[in-house]
């Protein structure tokens, strides 16, 4: 294949050589990335979004094991904020072993759905579900209202929501999931090495664009082309928010299938807790329409979430249920993907990709930039 290279920049760097071998089109794909960071904007259902004061509190709360019926734990257990908010283990830990790999809860302002199975609409409710999910936090509305009622977050708590005995036990456990969003919605990663040349290319700065590592780029042509990884890791997050079978075994134990997306649709569209719902505080219902239009079918069975790429080399393991360990795990994957593994009422998007070494260590240096820049 003849490729439609459009510049080369040679640095004078001794024998090294540093080059831009994106085609047009491929920059033009190149730019579909970015610009990082978004613009936040506020979450219409979220009363006290983007203020300050409840992002204060939701901040303390994240911290503390207040929110766990017990005080073992608290959000921060799993969601640790030195680990890039979520923790090197295959499962999540609640009081026994989940299902899942826990998540990283950055970058998640905006988006549609929320959760490995989509279970949730808005951030508010994935953030309500843990504290009263039974293997979780196992508060209920009524033991997290007395429990906040004796501690030292009241006179903050009623200084944003009015006072506690005003409220019925569940609108103090909406009001409390939503100052924990206030605060989620503030993390968000830093610029990285892909952002600079994203943004060297969008201004056609070629030089700068050429500082950017050759395999990197090449890695990134794989993304794009070849690998087609682009199909769900799309736009400035690096992922479409849908749900998909990446060819992951959706079994948690010997007797226990992980139902995904399908799972998720069961809870979601029986929730009271979505942007259609009465504790939604925007009152056009403007995001109402998706959970409101979306219908089950087989095909969504062991499908899951597709995650961001931002930050993907520092939040092993991998996939939902954090069967893969390392970047090269996941390449290899999908390298040699088992067709047979596929839903045969699925999507057909996956092929083998056949990678060669040279290949495998190309891809995994390009996902290595979308890490942040060293301060």
């Amino acid at each position: 294949m003849i490729r439609n290279v459009i510049c080369t920049v040679f640095l004078c760097t001794g024998a090294a050589k540093a080059e831009v071998i994106l085609s047009t089109d491929e920059i033009a794909q190149t730019l579909s990335f970015g610009p990082w960071p978004p613009v936040i904007t506020q979450d219409k259902s979220n009363k006290v979004s983007g203020n300050a004061a409840a992002i204060a509190l939701g901040e303390a709360l994240f911290t503390d094991p207040i929110l766990s019926r017990d005080s073992s734990f608290a959000c921060s257990t799993c969601h640790d904020p030195e680990q890039r908010f979520t923790v090197p283990l295959s499962r999540a830990v609640g009081r026994e072993v989940l299902d899942r790999n826990t998540p990283s809860v950055m970058n998640l302002s905006g988006l549609r759905w929320f959760g490995w199975s989509g279970k949730s609409d808005n951030l508010w409710a994935a953030s309500m579900h843990p504290i009263i999910a039974e293997r979780e936090m196992a508060h209920s509305p009524k033991s997290w209202q007395s429990t906040l009622a004796t501690s030292s977050y009241t006179p903050a708590f009623e200084s944003i929501f009015g006072p506690l005995g005003q409220q019925t036990p569940e609108t103090t456990l909406v009001n409390t999931a939503k100052s924990l969003a206030a605060y989620q919605e503030t993390l968000v990663t830093s610029q990285t090495p892909f952002d600079a040349f994203r943004d060297a290319l969008e201004r056609q700065d070629i030089v700068t664009a050429s500082l950017y590592p050759e395999a990197a780029q090449r890695g990134l042509q794989i993304f794009l082309d070849r690998g087609n990884c682009v199909m769900c890791h799309s736009g400035p997050r690096f992922s479409n928010n849908e749900f998909h079978d990446a060819g992951v075994p959706y079994f948690v134990d010997e007797t226990t299938v992980d139902q995904g997306r399908f799972e998720g649709l069961n809870f979601l569209l029986s929730s009271p807790y979505t942007l259609a719902g009465e504790w939604s505080d925007d009152r056009s219902k403007s995001g109402a329409w998706a959970v409101q239009s979306i219908r089950q079918t087989h095909a969504d069975f062991g499908t899951f979430r597709t995650p961001s790429l931002r930050g993907v080399a520092e939040t092993a393991p991998y996939m939902h249920d954090g069967s893969l360990p390392d970047l090269a795990a996941v390449v290899h994957h999908y390298s040699e993907i088992d067709l047979e593994r596929m839903h045969a009422e699925g999507e057909a998007i996956l092929l083998p990709l056949s990678l060669t070494e040279i290949e495998i260590s190309d891809l995994i240096e390009f996902l290595g930039t979308l890490s942040e820049l060293p301060k």
